[in-house]
């Protein structure tokens, strides 16, 4: 049969049975429709929906998506001269807006509790000759899964995410809100904030925490608890450990749904790092990672002796993850929103060092012999971050450790005090730290890395377009 997928061997066997599964629920009549999602290079959902005969046939011939969703920056314009030769991209294939094709991973198929008779399947982008998208962010991973593998070895992280949850009074949506991006939604407060994990304050947002409970289970996430955080209006919500692509997978879902299903509700859910409203705490996203050996499924970060933090696998990933620190934050933090968080003193990381559970250090190491839990946690990220570069960076970078044996130093006991290297202070400093970085332009691809910052820095540039609030009240009557 002459279809895309059996053409190039795009599938293991596992995925051939799982796509007959999916056949045999779509032809049984449990779904309408079926969304096939593609991550693009900001972690954004796009894609189309097919109704569930058109979707059968689509699992092999793929869906056919326009190149210039490749080009976009965070306000969804193109900023790449897509009509002239190889579409701005310097390469075959993107010329005058050419499709690509997107094909469904079967294993990822959820019918979605907030949508009625609703599918919902993730795919991998590939190029009319078959071979991967290039600039396709969900197999970055997949390479740095696939180096672990040969090391008999898997990445194992859970997901702890803070998001802010508003109810929604105006969508703006009259005429003159259009743009480019439209004006954002104004929106009030469903708590006061600074009763840290009190019942109290949990309590009263116990509806909007069931609904996110309710659905969130129903679709099959790991979710472990809910939680208020500091700020007003700020929420966590923590997951449990999965493996491989799965928690980047997790991740991408999670955002969009509960975006969804607060909007259906009344509200307006947000993963922006720290939102223009009063009083407003940081959003972050720490990222809890070790490794497990495929022998015997151990933990390869535990250590044997006492008084040890982790094992010398665990130290030399660790280190990695030390010295790759700045090249890799304009992946972890990938907004100029996000570079507002970094702040001494204030629970988010401002240098690259590690310490012993310390909520200060940007690696915080936790556990010891004798704890299958024994993990890094990088507290890094921004909860905008597309998760499979912020988690490819993390690999890269624990592998070159591993294989250069980086020792990572001694634990940073007074974490805004201990001379260290800075961390990047500005999404444009990171750019440069990313460029600078020739391991990650060698693991990530050099190709790809100019064009992610190529995007970034296109996004950059328009914001020092405007005249900010700052700006006019600094200097309108002064000068």
């Amino acid at each position: 049969m002459s279809n895309f997928v059996n053409r190039f061997g795009l599938w293991s066997g596992d995925q051939e049975k799982q796509a007959k599964e999916l056949v045999r629920r779509l032809d049984s009549g449990e779904v309408d429709v079926v969304r096939f999602a593609f991550p693009d290079q900001h972690g954004i959902l796009r894609g189309k929906t097919l109704v569930a005969s058109e979707a059968r046939d689509a699992l092999w011939d793929g869906v056919n998506l326009t190149s210039t969703l490749l080009a976009k920056d965070t306000s969804h314009k193109t900023v790449f001269p897509v009509f002239s030769a190889g579409g701005g991209f310097a390469m075959e294939g993107f010329q005058g807006g050419a499709d690509f094709t997107v094909v469904a991973d079967p294993a990822t198929f959820k019918v979605l509790p907030w949508s009625p008779r609703t599918g919902w399947v993730l795919c991998d982008a590939y190029m009319a000759d078959g071979k991967p998208c290039p600039f396709a962010t969900r197999q970055i991973l997949q390479r740095a899964v696939k180096q672990l593998d040969e090391l008999g070895l898997d990445f194992i992280a859970g997901l702890e995410v803070e998001f802010h949850v508003f109810k929604l009074d105006d969508p703006r949506l009259g005429l003159g809100d259009s743009g480019q991006p439209g004006e954002p939604p104004r929106v009030s407060l469903l708590s006061h904030g600074h009763q840290y994990l009190t019942e109290l304050r949990y309590d009263r947002l116990d509806p909007v925490m069931e609904l996110l409970r309710s659905n969130l289970i129903a679709l099959g996430l790991p979710l472990r608890s809910l939680e208020i955080e500091y700020g007003p209006s700020q929420f966590e919500l923590t997951f449990g450990p999965t493996a491989g692509v799965l928690p980047a997978d997790t991740m991408v879902l999670l955002r969009s749904a509960i975006k969804q299903i607060c909007q259906r509700a009344g509200y307006h859910a947000t993963f922006m790092c720290r939102p223009k409203i009063p009083n407003v705490m940081s959003s972050g996203w720490h990222l809890h990672q070790s490794l497990r050996r495929k022998s015997d499924g151990v933990n390869a970060f535990m250590p044997e002796a006492d008084g040890q933090d982790l094992s010398p696998l665990g130290l030399h990933y660790l280190g990695g993850l030390k010295e790759h620190a700045c090249g890799a934050a304009a992946l972890a933090s990938p907004t100029i929103n996000g570079y507002r968080r970094y702040r001494p003193f204030s629970l988010a990381p401002d240098r690259a060092i590690w310490a012993r559970d310390n909520r200060g250090a940007m690696l915080r190491v936790l556990g010891g012999p004798g704890q299958k839990a024994t993990r890094i946690e990088n507290r890094v990220g921004e909860p905008t971050a597309n998760p499979y570069l912020y988690l490819a960076s993390q690999l890269f970078s624990g592998l070159d450790g591993i294989r250069h044996q980086t020792d990572p130093g001694p634990s940073a006991d007074a974490p805004y005090e201990t001379p260290a290297q800075q961390l990047p202070r500005s999404l444009g400093d990171a750019l440069a730290c990313l460029r600078a970085d020739e391991m990650l332009n060698a693991q990530m691809g050099k190709t790809f890395v100019d064009y992610l910052c190529h995007i970034k820095e296109a996004e950059i540039a328009r914001f020092n377009l405007d005249v900010s609030e700052w700006e006019h009240r600094e200097y309108f009557d002064m000068f």
